[in-house]
């Protein structure tokens, strides 16, 4: 009859738990009661079979960590945000710095919403930003569910941006004073860690600016790139199909490179990452290195083949006038305008190029047909000298071009040449509205670099206050057809464009003098 206490113990202990779930084990423990005598051996077996409560997880409670504690005890010591600072800057740092700083888009909405419930005077001593509002209405106002509130909620305090102040039935309620609108005693949701964010969220905010600079260079960097290498395949492809004049490349390393930049001409989207971009930076850089190797050994072998050409078989069929005109343009009289001590001169380069294409290309055909082609050349030759394109310097280029084309140039640490004036000037052509044909006829009529002259002209009539042109397409293919009759002089309108510029900044100068004396 010592089993009856042992009955009365269980009966008595499952009166005062609160464990319902434990009764599933009550018949159980009671037929161990009646078959152990000993109430020592009842008292283990009990312990054994897990009667006594779990508090690892407490209805309605809420676990404790350390974080937590540390929360809580931040909150104790608010003593209010700094001079100048309001919680907005706060909400604002958070929404610059976003997923930097482990901040989602919902995340941010709902700190947003929960900052509108706060006042200054919340933020200041002695005072607490607590949210007190139901997670029922939250969730209504939000258009969730109370679990993604409450799965928001874990997440912004996992971030160190919000904790809880919890009532005693972890119901969320307050009053606020009706004359000073202090808080007089509210549960729920703080937001005083947010103040102790400032500073993490701001060296975040630091690093993601230093990010996106970076990843904005490397996609300017691309772009750049992209525009080059277009540019000569545009140039190569147009050479190779319908003049031969100019850069070209064979049939199959033109499908190769075209096909090469198919592959790395993908869309730049903000998803991609900084490494990946820079990957895609490199293989731009280095199909542009092949391409530019491409066009310098061309050029270099067109300027060597014009240069073994003697002169004087190709002047035998000129006129006593063209004769003196030539030797007008000596090297004596080409060092007194040059202000560059770079050789050879813009004629030496652009108009023997030209010359030795035209020449090439006669070469091809049968004899009568390459004597017509010398002719030809001799008198583009001719058309040429007569704009004196000899006379300008790439110095004097530079001074005369706008900034719009100024930022066309590469910017690669390396001495200018004719062939980067002639690439920006070509880039240059959509904006003006200059089209393909009109450029393509200006190259075989003044060469490459005199088309790019005009183009430069062009682009300073369209930016000049008095007189502007409406029509810069139309302009240049009026100084074109201007160069066919021998009236176009590119070399007046250099030197006029620069006198004007000194009188200009003479004039400036004066002025700024006159009021400074008086």
């Amino acid at each position: 009859m010592k089993a009856i206490p042992s009955l009365k113990f269980l009966i008595t202990w499952y009166r005062y738990s609160n464990r319902v779930a434990s009764l599933n084990r009550l018949p159980q423990t009671l037929f161990c009661g009646l078959i152990h005598s000993n109430t020592e051996t009842l008292r283990y077996h009990i312990m054994q079979t897990h009667i006594f409560p779990d508090m690892t997880t407490p209805g309605g409670g809420r676990i404790a960590s350390p974080k937590l504690r540390q929360s809580i005890e931040q909150c104790e010591d608010f003593a209010g945000l700094e001079e100048n600072v309001n919680r907005y800057d706060l909400l604002l740092l958070v929404k610059r710095a976003g997923k930097a700083a482990g901040f989602s888009p919902r995340m941010i909405s709902l700190l947003d919403y929960y900052m509108s419930f706060t006042r200054d005077i919340d933020w200041e001593e002695g005072s607490r930003p607590i949210v007190y509002q139901s997670l029922a209405k939250t969730a209504l106002d939000m258009g969730v569910s109370e679990r993604q509130i409450q799965i928001l909620e874990k997440q912004l305090f996992e971030v160190g941006a919000l904790t809880w102040h919890d009532s005693g039935n972890h119901r969320r309620y307050g009053q606020r004073c009706e004359e000073t609108g202090q808080i007089l005693f509210a549960y729920g949701a703080e937001l005083t860690p947010l103040a102790y964010l400032k500073a993490e969220l701001q060296d975040k905010l630091h690093e993601k600016q230093l990010y996106d600079k970076a990843w904005m260079e490397t996609k300017r960097q691309i772009s750049y790139y992209r525009r080059q290498i277009r540019a000569i395949l545009l140039e190569a492809e147009s050479g190779a199909g319908e003049s031969e004049d100019g850069f070209t490349l064979d049939e199959a390393e033109l499908i190769d490179f075209c096909g090469r930049y198919e592959q790395i001409a993908v869309s730049i989207r903000t998803y991609m990452d900084l490494i990946a971009l820079r990957e895609l930076l490199d293989k731009h850089k280095h199909l542009h290195e092949m391409l530019s190797a491409k066009v310098a050994e061309h050029d270099q072998k067109a300027l060597k083949s014009a240069n073994n050409t003697k002169l004087s078989e190709k002047d035998s069929s000129r006129d006593e006038s063209n004769d003196v005109h030539y030797k007008y343009t000596n090297k004596k009289q080409l060092n007194k305008l040059s202000t560059s001590r770079t050789s050879p001169s813009f004629l030496q380069e652009g108009v023997a190029d030209h010359s030795q294409r035209q020449f090439d290309i006669g070469a091809k055909g049968e004899g009568s047909k390459r004597h017509e082609r010398e002719e030809e050349s001799s008198d583009d030759q001719s058309t040429i000298l007569s704009t004196g394109l000899q006379h300008i310097t790439l110095k004097q280029l530079l001074n005369i071009s706008s900034d719009r084309l100024k930022a066309q140039l590469p910017v690669e640490p390396r001495p200018m040449n004719a062939s980067d004036f002639v690439e920006a000037a070509y880039r240059l052509n959509r904006t003006l509205g200059i089209s393909q044909n009109s450029w393509g006829h200006a190259c075989m009529t003044l060469s490459r670099i005199g088309a790019a002259v005009c183009v430069i002209l062009t682009d300073q009539a369209n930016l000049r206050e008095e007189n502007r042109v409406m029509k810069p397409g139309a302009y240049f293919n009026t100084m074109v057809n201007r160069a066919k009759s021998g009236d176009l002089k590119l070399h007046k309108s250099v030197m006029g464009m620069i006198r004007r510029a000194n009188d200009i900044e003479l004039n400036d100068n004066l002025d700024q003098r006159q009021r400074y004396e008086h």
